[in-house]
């Protein structure tokens, strides 16, 4: 069984030196990885893309299941481990849940990893 990392707050987008700067701290280094770990999945990735490309910032809702191919707990699963990592947010409207992307989140992970990345 693969090994835990620590329970950290993540409800914040990562915020630390890019790690081209040098040597990270141990913790950096742990905000960099829990964030990447929750990422490291393919349903995870495919339900990211979903949410990016829905239609001009269109929250994406139960759908998502169908969409994917995968039953409704599967997705729910998936999703809890995008939301603990700051990366979706999710809203309940009556029966419904919507989802969007949180693009500080992601974003703020982009910089650590490559501050050159998303600029003209």
């Amino acid at each position: 069984m693969p090994k835990a990392l620590p329970v950290i707050d993540v409800s914040t987008p990562v915020c630390c030196a890019p790690v081209a700067a040098g040597p990270m701290s141990d913790d950096d280094a742990l905000q960099v990885a829990v964030r990447l770990k929750a990422l490291a999945d393919p349903v995870r990735v495919k339900i990211m893309s979903l949410l990016f490309s829905s239609a001009a910032g269109e929250e994406v809702g139960a759908d998502l299941a169908a969409v994917l191919g995968l039953s409704e707990s599967t997705v729910s699963h998936h999703l809890t481990q995008l939301r603990k990592a700051g990366f979706v947010a999710s809203d309940r409207r009556g029966m419904s849940v919507f989802h969007r992307p949180s693009h500080d989140a992601v974003g703020a992970l982009c910089a650590v990893l490559d501050p050159t990345c998303c600029r003209p």
